[in-house]
């Protein structure tokens, strides 16, 4: 058998591969949401979001003053993050998220519940990916120098840039394992 029929034949076992994918991503993505240093760390995205910011309950530009750098403790910032709703947000979206990712794991033995899951994923990346729009800090920011070469701004995505740019993945195989639930649904 040839390398391609190999392929071929495992077609519906890589299905499979990429439901689990997503749910250990998922799972562990919400998990960290239960986290302060998680919590603050999706601020500029939540707060940036008119498809988001309302969960907050401060100006959406008062974070930057209340920011916590990864794995800071700033009591101050902490109480500020307490007082927006920053981490009730986080864990009930890290419970969403886990959420999502057991329906897609689910996939493998109910289509239906794959079918669900496959759609939010790919929903929650679309949401996801309109951080690169809303939220500055995805982009490189003026860090100065020689203005003949700008090495700022699009198309330089900063660390919170190519984390979101990523969930172009998340999409695509959310939407994979939504049509192969469907096809199975609908006896192609």
């Amino acid at each position: 058998m040839s390398i391609l029929e190999t392929l071929a034949k495992l077609q519906s076992q890589f299905f499979n591969l990429m439901r689990i994918a997503i749910c250990i991503v998922m799972v562990w993505i919400g998990g960290l949401k239960f986290f302060q240093y998680e919590a603050d760390g999706i601020v500029p995205f939540v707060a940036n979001s008119p498809l988001m910011s309302f969960f907050y309950s401060n100006n959406s530009n008062e974070y930057k003053d209340h920011k916590n750098k990864e794995g800071e403790v700033v009591l101050k910032n902490i109480e500020w993050n307490k007082q927006n709703g920053t981490y009730t947000f986080s864990y009930v979206l890290g419970t969403v998220i886990i959420g999502i990712g057991l329906l897609t794991f689910l996939g493998i033995f109910n289509n239906r519940l794959g079918l669900l899951g496959g759609l939010l994923t790919a929903g929650m990346a679309i949401v996801t990916l309109t951080f690169l729009i809303t939220t500055p800090e995805v982009w490189v920011p003026n860090l100065g120098g020689d203005i003949t070469t700008p090495n700022f701004g699009f198309p330089y995505l900063s660390g919170a840039g190519r984390l979101v740019i990523k969930d172009i993945i998340m999409m695509a195989g959310g939407l994979i394992v939504a049509s192969d639930c469907a096809k199975k649904l609908l006896k192609y």
